[in-house]
């Protein structure tokens, strides 16, 4: 699972990435976890509010912390 957080390096940003870490490793789910932290790469998925999250090349959040249990669905659908 290719997973990439856009933001340019906010605390919000930072606190997505451990998150989604921390509970792909509680899982025991495989990811490939990059920050994007270029304005240009960040607009070009369309995002205008950061964090964004993009799964498999597929926004599925922008603006604000995603919730655990949001997390824990996108983990468990791949």
């Amino acid at each position: 699972m290719d997973i990439k957080i856009l933001g340019t390096g906010c605390a919000n940003c930072k606190a997505t990435v451990t998150l989604i870490d921390q509970i792909a490793q509680a899982k025991g789910v495989a990811i490939k976890l990059e920050k994007v932290e270029e304005l240009r790469d960040i607009m070009n998925f369309g995002v205008m509010s950061t964090p964004g999250v993009v799964i498999n090349g597929k926004v599925v959040h922008a603006g604000g912390i995603p919730s655990r249990d949001k997390i824990e669905q996108w983990l468990a659908a791949a």
